[in-house]
C-alpha cells in the first residue's frame, strides 16, 4: 500500500510553526503564552481553518478543530500535540504530532472522507512545563487532574503566575475549570511524536509502536542560608546556601544508579541568589527530574532524594522539597496498540514496540480514555536541542500509520455529496 500524507504538505507546516521563535538561529524558543506562542497558535488555527475544521479555544488556550461526524453525539477521536518548546530546543517535539492531526484532516478532505465518529485536532499548551514548571499542564487542566486554583500559584522565572500570563494572553483564569472535559467525553487519544532517541534510527525501523510511558516525578529543592558579604564574613560563620545545594547536588547522580533498572535522574535548572560574585548566596533553588519504568523505583528515587536535602539541612540552613508532577507509569491502550501496529503492517513499514523514556500528553490522556502513541525515528537520538532533526519522508510515514488508524477508528466513508 502506498502513503498517503502529503511530504510536502508536512514540511510546510513544520516550517510554518517554527517561524514563530524567540531565538533564531539558536533553537527553538517558543514558551506558553508568548507572542511567539500566540503568532504559533494563529498558524495552526489558520491551517485548521483551511482544512474545513470548525475551531474553538478551550478557557485555557488548548485550541481544537473538529471534523463533524456522521453521528456528532458520539465522542469524538482527538489526535495532536503540544506547541510550546523547552528554551532553545528543536522544531519537532511537538509539532510534529499537532501537525499528524493536521495532515490527517487535510487527508479526510483530499480523499472526500465522512467520519461516523467525530475527529478533533488538538494543540496542547504547556507540555514541556518550561515557563511554568511541573509540565503536561494543557493535559492536566484538560482532564481535572491539574486543580485551576493552582494557575496562581505556579510562575515563571519573573515571578509571572499563570493566571497572569493567561490574563495578558486574552484569557480568563477564573473561567479555567470550563476547560475539563466531561468523563467519557473523548472516544480515543491518538498521539505521533519524535522518539528523541536512538533506536529506531540504530535499527532502521519506520516507526514504533509505544507500548507504556516510564513513570517520572519533577521536584524544586529550595536550599535556604543567609547573605553575607564574601570578604568579611568568616568561613566558620557562614550559612552558604550554595554549600548545601553542592553537597545535595554530588550525591544525587548515585541516585540513579543505585536504583538502576533503567532509572536516569537530571538537575537542569540551577538558580543562585542573590547572584553577586561578591556576596555569599542565600537561597539557592534547582529542578531534579528523575524517571524509572517501575513506580517503586519513581517513589524510592524521590525518598532518596528527599533523604539527602534533609542531611543538608542544619547549622543555618533549611532545604525544602517540592513535588511538582509526578505520573506513575503508564500503559497505552491495548485495542489501539494492535490497531496502530496493524496499519502499520498493511502500510508496508518496519516497526518495533517501544517504552517511552519521555513523559508525553499521551500519559496524562491515559488516564482519561483509550490512548496510542507513536514514534519516528530521530536523527542521531538528539532532542531538546537546536540539531533535533526527523526526516519529513520519516515524519510523513508515521503520519501515514495515525491517519489510517483514525480513518478506520472513526468508521469513515467517502461522502456521498461528492
Amino acid at each position: 500500500m502506498t502513503g498517503y500524507a502529503d511530504v510536502a504538505r508536512v514540511e510546510a507546516m513544520i516550517q510554518g510553526i517554527d517561524q514563530f521563535n524567540a531565538t533564531p538561529g539558536q533553537g527553538t524558543t517558543r514558551l506558553t503564552y508568548s507572542p511567539e506562542y500566540a503568532g504559533a497558535r494563529d498558524y495552526v488555527i489558520d491551517q485548521m481553518l483551511q482544512g474545513g475544521l470548525s475551531v474553538r479555544q478551550d478557557a485555557v488556550g488548548n485550541v481544537f478543530g473538529r471534523i463533524e461526524g456522521s453521528q456528532p453525539d458520539l465522542a469524538p477521536i482527538l489526535v495532536g500535540s503540544h506547541l510550546d518548546s523547552v528554551p532553545n530546543g528543536g522544531r519537532f517535539d511537538g509539532p510534529a504530532g499537532v501537525v499528524a492531526g493536521l495532515e490527517t484532516a487535510f487527508l479526510f478532505r483530499d480523499l472526500g472522507l465522512v467520519p461516523e465518529r467525530p475527529i478533533e485536532v488538538i494543540a496542547l499548551i504547556e507540555e514541556e512545563g518550561s515557563r511554568f514548571g511541573g509540565g503536561l499542564m494543557g493535559s492536566r487542566l484538560l482532564t481535572g487532574q491539574l486543580d485551576a486554583a493552582s494557575l496562581h500559584d505556579l510562575r515563571d522565572d519573573d515571578g509571572v503566575s499563570a493566571a497572569e500570563a493567561m490574563t495578558a494572553f486574552g484569557l480568563d483564569p477564573l473561567q479555567a475549570g470550563q476547560a475539563v472535559l466531561q468523563p467519557g467525553s473523548v472516544h480515543a487519544f491518538l498521539e505521533l511524536h519524535i522518539e528523541q532517541g536512538p533506536v529506531l534510527e540504530a535499527e532502521r525501523k519506520d516507526v514504533a509502536i509505544v507500548d507504556r510511558i516510564v513513570g517520572l516525578a519533577q521536584l524544586k529543592v529550595t536550599v535556604r542560608g543567609k547573605a553575607g558579604h564574601a570578604g568579611t564574613t568568616p568561613m566558620d560563620a557562614r550559612q552558604d546556601a550554595l554549600t548545601g545545594a553542592v553537597a545535595i547536588l554530588s550525591q544525587l547522580p548515585d541516585l540513579a544508579r543505585q536504583v538502576g533498572r533503567g532509572s536516569v535522574l537530571t538537575v537542569g535548572k540551577l538558580e543562585v541568589l542573590p547572584g553577586g560574585a561578591n556576596v555569599i548566596p542565600d537561597l539557592v533553588s534547582f529542578t531534579v527530574d528523575l524517571r524509572a519504568p517501575q513506580e517503586d523505583d519513581v517513589m524510592r528515587l524521590i525518598e532518596m532524594t528527599r533523604a539527602a536535602a534533609a542531611r543538608a539541612a542544619g547549622n543555618g540552613l533549611t532545604c525544602d522539597v517540592e513535588q511538582q508532577l509526578y505520573a506513575p507509569p503508564t500503559p497505552m491502550s491495548a485495542q489501539i496498540h494492535a490497531a496502530l501496529s496493524a496499519q502499520a503492517e498493511a502500510l508496508g513499514l518496519s516497526q518495533r514496540e517501544m517504552v517511552s523514556g519521555a513523559g508525553h500528553d499521551a500519559m496524562i490522556m491515559a488516564r482519561f480514555a483509550p490512548t496510542g502513541l507513536v514514534f519516528v525515528p530521530s536523527r542521531g537520538g538528539i532532542s531538546h536541542a537546536p540539531e533535533e532533526w526527523t526526516d519529513f519522508a520519516q515524519l510523513a510515514r508515521g503520519i501515514d500509520v495515525i491517519f489510517a488508524t483514525i480513518r478506520q477508528m472513526s468508521r469513515a466513508r467517502p461522502d456521498p455529496a461528492t
